[in-house]
């Protein structure tokens, strides 16, 4: 029992991720087991940015490394005024202004080094083997700068506030630093949705601690550097509203720091454009930001209406003001109750779940949703690995592997297939999800140690499927379509008549496992406003 007591509080302690840091258990060496594991984590983004990328090869537009490769382009070689308003048939910015002063940054330092890589009009469509090491190399700097020290710091006070020991602090973050949908995005694909979610983890981390001002400044970075994060905002607005109102009684010095840091960081953002281009440059910028003319959907992504598309044809039946109106109703729907219980219920562990059921509503049904816009919900339930809850661990371990599955048509066409097979068998076999198979069909190199042989096998079983029987027939049954449409998408040629039907049943698919993992998650924050810390 003592065993069993023992390991209760340690996340993934029957995997190979818990052997591999089981050395660093004495007290003498827990120092040095965050330096592994970040070292690890970046050598392992960098091998995948040795592959391809959004639109290699592919002209005349390119793709998404283009874009912001010619977003350093504008920014170093034009006036603030004329950034959202350049060659817009392009690649013209359409992300908020945080975003051009990144690039404006590191534009200015690649010059420096090769003065050719952001020459106006005429580095269009460059690809060098210089280029394309400084450009991954800005996407490493910029998550070792926020996103990954965001983790280690979150996952460190969850650790010490529930008296876990560091190795398993460590080992629940590496379980989200090794996330493998975020990498391959990011150090594949090419973006640096890092820099969103880093500046995010930093806003969560200021409201563990009581930092409410600090905690209203990060977040609107966060979205001043992509607009996505308004997925996030009305879980945010709750809490910082109700922390404000009910502490026990109405904070007025809170209420007051968390609006003029609100007020007074956008105005920061903002206002070079508006010093230097007018009221107009403003408006052009947030037009540009928010998209409403390119439809409901573009590509085919797991959300509600690129699915029932398929039965209902939208664009055809609807106009755009209807759909638009359609999608606010539908958003308001699936959010607002995540919203009230963290009005209501402001707890600190809460915040995880209230994030996710919220910003997988935005996924959802909101409008003009991309495929690479899991990438927001799935940093909240990733953040859940801090539990020591094993169901929760199972759960969150099958949403990160249906969330990779549905980008696996954008990675395909990124050619990318290499890293996709290795990213997907290397996080789950971190974390011991193939230790169902132990040892008769892993090498035993593969398989986890005897650190903790006693009593691991009830719990190497646990953590590959939750106790409850109808998520087990779910989880299975989805893992055996996935083989399915993968086998499909590989071997077989689609009908002429439906090029992309395998596409479509991969987004259905993916819709039908984020809606339920949406209603669970909504169960679990209902049930976790009577709950203590300590049971997180």
């Amino acid at each position: 029992m003592v065993a069993k007591d023992k390991f209760s509080k340690e996340s993934f302690f029957a995997s190979p991720l818990y052997d591999f840091l089981s050395p660093f258990r004495p007290v003498a060496n827990q120092y040095y087991a965050e330096y592994v594991i970040v070292i690890f984590a970046l050598v392992i983004r960098c091998a995948v940015g040795l592959g391809s990328f959004s639109g290699e090869n592919a002209s005349p537009m390119h793709g998404d490394f283009e874009a912001q490769r010619h977003w350093m382009e504008i920014t170093t070689n034009l006036p603030i005024s004329q950034w959202y308003w350049f060659d817009l048939n392009y690649w013209g910015l359409d992300y908020p202004p945080l975003t051009a002063y990144h690039s404006y940054f590191f534009g200015k330092v690649g010059s420096l080094l090769s003065p050719t890589w952001f020459a106006l009009n005429s580095s269009r469509g460059l690809v060098t083997p210089d280029l394309k090491s400084y450009m991954r190399f800005t996407v490493i700097v910029s998550e070792a700068a926020l996103y990954i020290p965001g983790v280690i710091y979150f996952t460190k006070w969850f650790g010490i506030k529930r008296r876990q020991s560091p190795i398993g602090t460590y080992i629940a973050a590496a379980a989200i630093l090794f996330q493998p949908s975020l990498i391959l995005i990011d150090h594949g694909h090419f973006q640096y949705n890092s820099v969103m979610l880093g500046l995010t983890v930093y806003a969560i981390n200021n409201l563990l601690d009581g930092f409410h001002g600090p905690a209203a400044i990060c977040f609107v970075l966060s979205l001043c550097f992509k607009q996505m994060a308004l997925y996030y905002s009305p879980i945010f607005f709750a809490y910082l509203l109700s922390r404000s109102l009910f502490s026990p009684t109405f904070n007025l010095p809170r209420f007051t720091s968390v609006a003029l840091s609100t007020i007074i960081s956008f105005c920061i953002m903002f206002s070079p454009l508006y010093v230097f281009g007018g009221i107009q440059n403003v408006l052009q910028s947030i037009h540009r930001i928010f998209p409403f003319a390119r439809g409901i959907f573009e590509d085919k992504v797991a959300n509600f209406w690129c699915v029932s598309n398929v039965l209902f044809k939208y664009s055809e039946n609807y106009t755009q003001d209807d759909l638009q109106r359609f999608s606010v109703y539908a958003t308001a729907v699936g959010f607002i109750p995540s919203f009230v219980l963290m009005f209501l219920y402001p707890k600190k562990h809460m915040l995880p779940f209230g994030l996710a059921a919220c910003s997988m509503a935005f996924f959802l049904f909101s409008f003009q949703v991309h495929e690479k816009s899991i990438l927001v919900p799935l940093l909240p339930i990733t953040l859940l690995y801090c539990s020591t809850d094993w169901n929760v661990l199972s759960m969150v371990s099958w949403i990160n592997n249906v969330a990779l599955f549905t980008l696996w048509p954008l990675l395909k066409k990124d050619n990318l297939t290499l890293q996709y097979v290795v990213m997907m068998l290397l996080s789950n076999w971190l974390i011991g999800n193939f230790s169902f198979v132990t040892p008769r069909f892993l090498p035993k190199f593969l398989t986890p140690g005897p650190s903790v042989s006693d009593v691991a096998e009830t719990y190497r079983r646990r953590s590959f499927l939750p106790d409850n029987i109808f998520w087990k027939l779910t989880i299975v049954t989805s893992y055996i379509i996935m083989g399915c449409v993968h086998y499909l998408d590989m071997f077989v040629q689609p009908p002429k008549a439906l090029p992309d039907l395998w596409v479509l049943m991969n987004c259905a698919l993916g819709f039908s496992c984020f809606g339920l993992f949406w209603l669970w998650n909504y169960y679990k924050l209902f049930d976790m406003r009577n709950k203590s810390f300590l049971e997180f």
